[in-house]
């Protein structure tokens, strides 16, 4: 098992805590389950049924991308609207296979006057979908829309001058460290 708190924005900087997000990563035999925990901005979904969505990443989305030592990885995208992208890609941002089902489920608890809302899911993706040699990860949140559009890192990802986020900066990833 493995936790990744997605505690920074994608510069690096401390988030406050009601905006914290927790992935955890647990080796099971026929997959691996990640299950999130993030705040819920309630952005509005996609607009598509339920499933495997394209350009998942313009909505409200938690992300795990998980790579081997080479440039090979995968990207696991999560909405609390139980939309979800998984993409195999080999070389940065080279899709070699998408739209790749997973079971994946989410639900959301509004906010209230005592507390922001949360949404938490649960994918089970399996092992032939990850790197062979799967050595490294990174988890992000993605929420707002337009000048309000924010991103937050496990592992800090800016791009160039650090004013852009680029969740395909492999070098910022940290171990995999499933036991």
């Amino acid at each position: 098992m493995m936790t990744l708190a997605i505690a920074h924005d994608f510069r690096g900087m401390p988030l406050p805590a009601a905006d914290c997000a927790r992935v955890v990563l647990v080796r099971e035999p026929a997959h691996l389950r990640i299950q999130v925990d993030s705040p819920y901005f309630a952005d509005p979904g996609p607009t598509g049924p339920v499933g495997p969505t394209d350009r998942l990443w313009e909505h409200e989305v938690v992300e795990v991308f998980i790579a081997d030592a080479a440039e090979h990885y995968l990207e696991v995208e999560l909405s609390p609207h139980r939309h979800h992208l998984v993409l195999e890609l080999s070389g940065v941002r080279h899709i070699v296979r998408g739209r790749l089902p997973i079971d994946y489920q989410a639900n959301i608890t509004p906010r209230s006057a005592e507390s922001v809302g949360r949404f938490h899911g649960v994918a089970r993706v399996p092992w032939d979908y990850l790197p062979r040699a799967a050595t490294r990860v990174n988890a992000y949140a993605i929420h707002g829309q337009g000048a309000q559009r924010r991103y937050h890192a496990h592992s800090a990802a800016g791009g160039l001058g650090g004013e852009v986020a680029d969740f395909h900066r492999l070098g910022s990833f940290v171990p995999l460290t499933l036991g």
